[in-house]
């Protein structure tokens, strides 16, 4: 097991999410590289933090997939877990990250899942003022592929926790995607029975990390090995009967995510 490093092709910018062969793919027949509370992170000094670096690195990395909280602190709309005292960027710096690097991408498709704090009127209206409402991708007929959600530039697709539409993109999280438990001591504890959405919900959310409670850098480094993470998410699929779209570990640094998913994508 070593650190994760993002993989490249040739010509990532003829492609969609950095591979031509993800073009045709439906947005649930892809997987993608996730971070759990993907704001905390050591860069910027948060106490019990779930990651190393922020936002902006771990899209440049090949992070596609954000679980991010948002929260009211001092009147203001921040990104934050539980205590802001322990960490906090504000949603808007946030939000700017993620528009800065699909302006700068455009062949690039994201996915949030938004613990939200904030009502929806706060959350849509800052998700507008940022730029990204406008490429929010909004469910209509049947799960479009990358390629078309890039020629419409709608490639952020967006879900919260505790809201649902409208607008149209502000998608219920639950709705669009179903997952598995996430409250693991231990690799022997990690489950993939159904947890929240429905079995019909199109979208699969592996969450894999482990907290004792606060999560460590060791631990993570043990279960994003190839030879942790990669049977489970095999195991995952077929005990669910259906594809992984979303695996979001801590530390993503650490350990083989980006292979297992390159592997998972039939782009290794």
């Amino acid at each position: 097991m070593g650190c994760t490093e993002p993989t490249k092709e040739a010509n990532p910018e003829l492609g969609c999410n950095g591979h031509e062969r993800l073009c045709d793919a439906a947005l649930d027949e892809v997987t993608f590289a996730g971070t759990h509370n993907s704001m905390a992170n050591f860069d910027a000094d948060w106490m019990a933090a779930n990651q190393q670096h922020g936002i902006s690195r771990q899209l440049q990395d090949g992070i596609r997939a954000l679980m991010l909280d948002t929260m009211e602190w001092n009147g203001e709309p921040y990104l934050c877990h539980g205590y802001c005292e322990l960490g906090a960027q504000r949603l808007s710096d946030g939000l700017a990250e993620i528009e800065d690097f699909l302006a700068e991408n455009p062949r690039e498709v994201i996915i949030i899942v938004f613990q939200d704090g904030l009502t929806r009127e706060v959350m849509t209206s800052s998700l507008e003022e940022s730029g990204l409402g406008r490429r929010a991708w909004t469910r209509e007929g049947s799960i479009p592929t990358l390629g078309e959600l890039i020629d419409r530039d709608t490639r952020l697709i967006v879900t919260s926790e505790h809201h649902e539409p409208p607008p149209g993109w502000y998608h219920h999280a639950w709705d669009l995607i179903q997952d598995t438990p996430y409250s693991f001591e231990s690799e022997e504890d990690m489950t993939c029975e159904l947890f929240r959405g429905s079995i019909e919900s199109p979208l699969f959310l592996m969450n894999h990390w482990v907290g004792t409670p606060l999560p460590t850098e060791s631990g993570a480094a043990v279960v994003n090995g190839a030879g942790v993470l990669g049977p489970r998410a095999e195991r995952c699929e077929v005990e669910r009967g259906r594809r992984i779209n979303i695996i979001a570990v801590d530390f993503y640094n650490k350990g083989d995510l980006f292979e297992v998913v390159s592997e998972l994508n039939g782009t290794d």
